[in-house]
């Protein structure tokens, strides 16, 4: 006999003893009983029973009709519960490694924080230094320009009685104050041609020691006192090497002072006065010209 045929007799006999005690009369299963058997986790038990031998019944009614061997399947639930664990199983493992990589990240944040919390305290730190220290610069520059803008007396020397002791005495300061210019110490220039200029008021250099006065005045930034110096120079508009760069001189100031107008009228003397001037003169009155906004 084939195993076919054999397997079919098998699951036939088993549901012939699962379905015998189903079979008893409908008289005895309506008989009235006091104390029912049967309670509801029995009845739930013998509707499964009942459920499977439906099934194991139409699976040998197929197997008859068509001769394959008989083999059951489990329940489609206990494979989808199956699946269902698996899957939730794989939740969990990519939850685990998220929540691990959220606690990596958290910390890399926090300590980002504290990194750019110490670096503001730095910055703020060295902002308060740079501060301080540029008020010291501000405070000194301005004390030093004080100093410079009022330099101090210095004692006028007694007039010689000798008229050619005095020109010598005289040229002797102008070149002390001149080489002093020379060798960059504007603030020393500015003070000797200063002294110069109040001690010896009317010699033949005066105007030229007024006109590198206000030189010196004007590399310190000093662009009022700088113009008084450059117009008492020119006064008179003396024919000398030094006097239309003087001009000149007295436009930069007077753009500086926001007078561009005066500045323009200055500079218009420029030609007038001196047509012989050096061709760079020329060109640094036309760039004042153009800083001015001449028409």
């Amino acid at each position: 006999m084939r195993p076919g045929r054999l397997r079919l007799l098998a699951a036939a006999a088993a549901i012939a003893l699962v379905a015998a005690p189903l079979c008893v009369t409908p008289s005895f299963a309506q008989t009235p009983m006091d104390n029912d058997p049967l309670d509801a986790r029995d009845a739930k038990r013998l509707d499964r029973m009942e459920k499977v031998v439906r099934e194991l019944r139409d699976i040998v009614f197929a197997a008859q009709k068509t001769g394959a061997p008989v083999v059951v399947q489990p329940a489609d639930t206990d494979s989808r519960l199956t699946d269902l664990a698996t899957r939730l199983g794989d939740l969990e493992q990519t939850l685990t490694k998220l929540n691990g990589s959220l606690e990596t990240t958290t910390h890399e944040l926090d300590q980002s924080r504290r990194d750019n919390a110490a670096l503001r305290a730095q910055v703020k730190s060295l902002g308060d230094r740079l501060a301080a220290d540029e008020q010291k610069v501000a405070e000194a520059a301005q004390a030093a320009q004080t100093a410079a803008a009022t330099p101090a007396a210095p004692a006028e020397p007694e007039a010689p009685a000798d008229p050619k002791a005095a020109a010598a005495a005289a040229a002797s300061a102008f070149t002390k104050a001149r080489q002093l210019m020379l060798n960059g110490d504007y603030d020393g220039a500015q003070a000797a041609f200063a002294a110069y200029v109040t001690t010896y008021p009317d010699t033949p250099r005066t105007p030229e020691a007024r006109y590198w006065w206000g030189k010196t005045l004007a590399v310190n930034g000093d662009y009022a006192r700088a113009a008084a110096a450059f117009i008492g120079a020119i006064r008179g508009w003396p024919q000398t090497v030094w006097a239309p760069d003087a001009v000149v001189e007295l436009g930069r100031a007077l753009v500086e002072l926001k007078k561009p107008t005066d500045a323009c009228e200055a500079l218009v003397e420029v030609n007038r006065k001196y047509p012989k001037a050096p061709a760079a003169v020329k060109s640094r009155a036309a760039a004042v010209r153009l800083k001015a906004k001449c028409g």
